[in-house]
């Protein structure tokens, strides 16, 4: 992973006017003529694990369709914002797009689920439920849309606080402060709830936003935290691990279903292998980052997570939820994480 933090370009650098240029572009190779050319579009820097390993998932698609699909790689966000793209992958303007469950569920309200507040305490409760009756549940709504998710959910990571005001560390803290967070409805009352303000961001805007001081703080899984220099603009990261997100790849319908059977199957098959390559990446990186993050000048704060949801707990937030989401939904969430209350 080292190596290839060196080539990566960060988002400020890589953004140059109007124009996109490819990620398949970027690390070099050949145009190729071939049947079906299609995009996929990130919000993530290059160097980020996502891609990474959708690029190694590309080649291999290449690969064993004998060149008949060719997938190009947009990374940073450089075909528009989240929001944007989302909307682009429904009406078929870009053809895959790596989403987080938080933004998803701006168009499909049970994706967000996952965000639920302090709902994960760990891995084993994450996978049980995305591999298992809740993502099987997740993707049977989402294909009832004119996307489709392709494949398993890849691993965004537990979410922390940062902050370049005051420290956080324990639920008070959080009174008052101002707090980007996505476009999420979930995220958004999470932070309502424990009586902080909450600011809906684009991801593409968030740097700005924390060096200009529109904010105080943020929360994001420390991947994304170093690979967007967020510690630049932050001196502290408290672990709350708030809430878990994944990334699922969502496809157009009318573009998959243009693709031959067995390309579909290709697709599929290599983009969760990739998608196993990158939680693999996400667990190491939850380990090693910290060191990193440290040495550049982010000071880590360990939180009593109990106090968090229990102050989370007390306020409606759990009742209020589950009354959106519905009973099915729910039952689903609470065999893997655990009763919630």
């Amino acid at each position: 992973m080292t190596n290839r933090k060196q080539v990566g370009i960060s988002r400020r650098k890589l953004i140059v006017g109007a124009t996109a240029v490819p990620l398949f572009g970027i690390f070099g190779g050949r145009a190729s003529a071939a049947e079906f050319n299609y995009k996929l579009a990130t919000g993530q820097d290059p160097a980020h694990p996502v891609n990474v390993r959708a690029q190694e998932a590309i080649d291999r698609i290449r690969e064993a369709t004998s060149g008949r699909l060719e997938i190009k790689l947009f990374p940073a966000n450089q075909l528009g914002s989240d929001s944007d793209l989302l909307t682009q992958v429904r009406n078929g303007g870009v053809e895959f797009f790596n989403q987080s469950s938080s933004i998803l569920a701006n168009f499909v309200p049970v994706a967000g689920i996952v965000n639920t507040g302090f709902a994960f305490q760990d891995y084993d409760s994450v996978w049980k439920a995305m591999d298992g009756d809740l993502g099987t549940y997740i993707r049977a709504q989402v294909a009832k849309t004119p996307i489709v998710t392709v494949g398993k959910i890849w691993d965004n990571g537990f979410r922390h606080v940062t902050s370049s005001a005051r420290e956080i560390k324990t639920p008070d803290d959080l009174k008052g402060f101002k707090i980007r967070v996505p476009p999420a409805p979930i995220l958004t009352s999470v932070f309502k709830a424990l009586e902080a303000g909450p600011a809906p961001i684009n991801f593409n805007e968030l740097y700005s936003a924390l060096q200009t001081k529109v904010v105080d703080g943020q929360e994001n899984p420390l991947p994304i935290i170093a690979t967007t220099r967020l510690y630049e603009v932050q001196t502290s990261c408290s672990l709350t691990g708030h809430v878990w997100d994944g990334y699922w790849i969502l496809g157009n319908k009318r573009a998959l279903e243009r693709l031959p059977k067995d390309v579909q199957e290709i697709v599929a098959r290599e983009f969760d292998r990739s998608a196993a390559d990158q939680r693999a990446d996400i667990a190491k990186l939850s380990q090693s980052l910290r060191t990193d993050l440290s040495a550049k000048g982010l000071k880590f704060i360990d939180v009593d997570r109990a106090a968090f949801r229990l102050a989370l707990s007390k306020t409606s937030f759990y009742a209020d939820w589950k009354a959106k989401f519905g009973e099915e939904a729910w039952a689903q969430l609470e065999k893997a994480a655990g009763q919630l209350s």
